[in-house]
């Protein structure tokens, strides 16, 4: 017992001490701690949200939904802005890109712009709260609940270790994809009305699924070539993406093919 208590120990220390000096200091980096009690309440309130809300009314939440797509709309595309530019100035390769350990201000920016979309995820754990004050309780599904917790734990680890670099490319694609993403929420947040003009629903998803594919091909091909850039951290987005194909594939499935056949 004592054993296993030093390894949990020694491995706890080994996460403080070799994380980038440069944004330990920052909100949330520097232990996981915190991040492992956000995603413990946010299991809670997946549990308990639906309990509490089941003998009451839906809370109608047009206005405060309709602000809060349109900042994470903001939000998304600035970030994917700042991938962009910092990327081009910085000289980055698509291919095999290390991180920039310096104070440079262009490293420095680039690792501030990773914080930013680590730090989102964590605000995006609001779609779940509002599905359960609306009572969208289909929403809250396996899919659903696993990538909003697991994405906030890479992209920590992402800020933590490897603030820039290759590690740009995911959410430079992932912002992109958020900002159509929470576009289409907005608009379908605005009633029943809009549904017409939601019929691209479905080639989200197709983009969403795209996005895993390019991310897990960019991995796999670093993973087999020279590149100085940590291999732990390369698989870890290979086998993530390699779930969230699968889990987004039977999403698509039973969404949109087999209530297809089901029309014939």
């Amino acid at each position: 017992m004592d054993s296993t208590w030093q390894r949990v120990q020694s491995m706890y220390r080994w996460t403080l001490e070799n994380g980038d000096e440069r944004t330990d200091p920052w909100l949330l980096v520097y232990s996981p701690i915190p991040i492992v009690v956000i995603i413990l309440v946010y299991l809670c309130v997946v549990w308990t949200g639906p309990r509490l809300m089941k003998h009451r009314e839906p809370v109608d939440l047009k206005g405060v939904l309709l602000l809060y797509n349109f900042a994470m709309v903001c939000l998304s595309g600035y970030m994917f802005q700042k991938f962009v530019v910092l990327s081009r100035l910085s000289n980055y390769s698509l291919l095999c890109q290390p991180v920039d350990y310096s104070n440079s201000p262009l490293a420095m920016k680039m690792a501030n712009v990773c914080w930013w979309f680590f730090f989102s995820k964590v605000i995006e754990l609001s779609d779940t709260v509002f599905f359960i004050l609306r009572k969208k309780n289909n929403q809250l599904t396996f899919l659903h609940v696993f990538h909003h917790t697991t994405m906030i734990v890479n992209c920590w680890a992402g800020v933590k270790y490897v603030p820039g670099g290759q590690s740009f490319f995911i959410g430079l694609l992932n912002s992109f994809v958020h900002m159509i993403m929470y576009s289409y929420y907005g608009l379908a947040g605005l009633g029943p009305h809009m549904q017409k003009f939601l019929w691209w629903k479905r080639y989200l998803t197709t983009l969403q699924l795209v996005q895993f594919v390019v991310v897990t091909t960019h991995t796999t091909y670093n993973l087999f070539t020279e590149c100085n850039f940590p291999d732990f951290m390369n698989v870890v987005v290979f086998g993530y993406c390699s779930t969230l194909i699968v889990l987004f594939s039977n999403f698509y499935y039973k969404n949109y093919l087999s209530e297809k056949e089901k029309r014939k």
